[in-house]
C-alpha cells in the first residue's frame, strides 16, 4: 500500500514537473539576449545612452516581425561601473538566463572582464564601444562594432599633424586606465612616425580631482595641442581647471570617451573649438545615420549621443547575424557575426575583420556653441 502511494505520488510529481516544463515553453517564443551596462555609478550616462539605442533596435526589429518569426528580448544587468560586477552579471546572464548572445560593455576594462566570462562560456559577445585592442585579442567569441584604440590614436595623430598643422604636442592621460593609457600610447607612436614632437608626456592617477599642478607643467612645456584621451567626467574638471591656469580649451584634442551630454553641460564653454575622434555625430552625412536620427528623435525627443548610435548598431548587427545564422545557438551566431560584411549602420558601413573588429570610418567632431558638430571623417588605414 505504501509502495503504491509512493508510486502515485511520484507520478503526480512527474506530471507537475512536466506541466511546469511545458509552461516554460512560452519563453522559447522569445530570443533571449543579455546586455550588461553601467546603468549606475561613475560612467552611468555611457550605459543609459547605450540602452536607449539598444531599445530602439529591439522595437524596430520586433515591429518588423522579429527574427525567424520570434520576438527578441534583451535582459539588462547593471554592472554599476565596476569590473567585478561586470564579470558577475555576465555569468548570471549566461548561467541563469541562458542568453544566446551578449551586448556590452562600453568601458574597455569592463569588456575585458565580462568578455573573459563570455569567451570561456562560448557565448558570443558584441561590445558597442570598447576600443582597447586587448578586448577581442585571442577571444574568438568577442566582437566589436567600433574601431580600436590603435586605429583611433593613429587617426587623431594624423588629424593633429596633417589637418591642424601642429608639430608640438603634449599628452595627458589616466595612467592606470586601460582605455586612456592605450589610446595615449597609439597616438604618441603615430605622431612621432609622422615627424611630430611630444614635448610633454604626463600620466595622472585615476580618480584625481585636482589637476592644477599637472596643467601648469603642461602649459610650461609650450605644446600647440594637448591630447587628452580620457572620460567625460574627468575632462569636465580638467577643462575648468585649465581655464583657470590660462590654457585655452581649443588647444585640447580628445578621444571617444569625451562623448557625453555631461561634457557639454559641464564644460562646453571651456572646450569651445576643441576636437575629438568619435564614432558618430548627429549631423554625419550618411543616409542610414539620418534614418536613425529621425527614429531616435521620434522616440526620445532629443538627439542621440554616439553611445546611443553605437548601442543601436551593436544590437542591429547582432540581430542581423542571428537572422543569418543557421540556427539560434551561440555557435551559429558566432559564425554569422564573423561573416558580417558591408553592414549598413548608423555609425557607418562596417565589415568584421579577422580579429573580430569593425572596419569602418572614424569621425572627427568639434565642440562649437555647446554642441558636437561633424568636422570630417578619416579611415585609419
Amino acid at each position: 500500500m505504501l509502495t503504491r502511494r509512493l508510486f502515485t505520488a511520484g507520478l503526480t510529481s512527474l506530471f507537475v514537473l512536466a506541466l511546469a516544463s511545458s509552461g516554460c515553453g512560452k519563453k522559447s517564443d522569445e530570443i533571449p539576449v543579455g546586455a550588461y551596462l553601467s546603468l549606475s555609478g561613475s560612467d552611468s550616462t555611457f550605459g543609459t545612452d547605450t540602452r536607449d539605442g539598444i531599445e530602439l533596435a529591439v522595437e524596430e526589429t520586433n515591429a518588423a516581425g522579429g527574427i525567424k518569426g520570434r520576438k527578441v528580448k534583451v535582459l539588462y544587468e547593471d554592472d554599476k561601473s565596476t569590473t567585478q560586477e561586470a564579470s558577475q552579471k555576465v555569468r548570471q546572464l549566461i548561467d541563469r538566463d541562458k542568453v544566446v548572445a551578449i551586448l556590452g560593455e562600453v568601458a574597455s576594462s569592463r569588456s575585458l572582464a565580462g568578455g573573459l566570462i563570455a569567451n570561456t562560456s562560448k557565448v558570443p559577445m558584441v561590445t558597442p564601444s570598447s576600443t582597447a585592442v586587448e578586448v577581442t585579442k585571442g577571444r574568438e567569441w568577442v566582437f566589436r562594432t567600433c574601431f580600436t584604440d590603435d586605429a583611433q590614436g593613429e587617426v587623431a595623430a594624423k588629424f593633429v599633424k596633417n589637418e591642424m598643422k601642429k608639430n608640438k604636442v603634449g599628452v595627458f592621460y589616466a595612467a592606470q586606465d586601460t582605455y586612456s593609457s592605450g589610446l595615449a600610447r597609439s597616438f604618441k607612436d603615430e605622431f612621432k612616425k609622422l615627424g611630430g614632437e611630444i614635448v610633454v608626456d604626463k600620466g595622472y592617477q585615476k580618480g584625481e580631482t585636482n589637476y592644477t599642478t599637472y596643467l601648469n607643467e603642461l602649459k610650461a612645456a609650450g605644446p600647440e595641442v594637448i591630447f587628452v584621451p580620457n572620460y567625460y567626467n574627468e575632462m569636465v574638471q580638467i577643462a575648468r581647471q585649465a581655464k583657470q591656469v590660462g590654457l585655452d580649451g581649443s588647444r585640447f584634442v580628445g578621444g571617444d570617451g569625451w562623448d557625453s551630454a555631461n561634457l557639454i553641460e559641464g564644460a562646453g564653454a571651456e572646450l569651445e573649438g576643441a576636437y575629438f575622434t568619435n564614432h558618430y555625430a548627429p549631423d554625419v552625412p550618411w543616409p542610414n545615420s539620418k534614418k536613425f536620427l529621425a527614429a531616435f528623435q521620434g522616440k526620445y525627443k532629443h538627439e542621440p549621443s554616439s553611445l546611443s548610435a553605437q548601442g543601436y548598431d551593436a544590437a542591429m548587427l547582432l540581430f542581423d547575424a542571428i537572422g543569418r545564422a543557421t540556427e539560434v545557438t551561440p555557435e551559429a551566431i558566432r559564425k554569422a557575426l564573423a561573416e558580417t560584411k558591408d553592414f549598413q549602420g548608423a555609425t557607418g558601413t562596417m565589415s568584421m575583420d579577422a580579429d573580430r573588429n569593425a572596419n569602418k570610418p572614424i569621425v572627427v567632431v568639434q565642440i562649437k556653441g555647446k554642441k558636437f558638430v561633424y568636422a570630417t571623417q578619416v579611415m585609419a588605414h
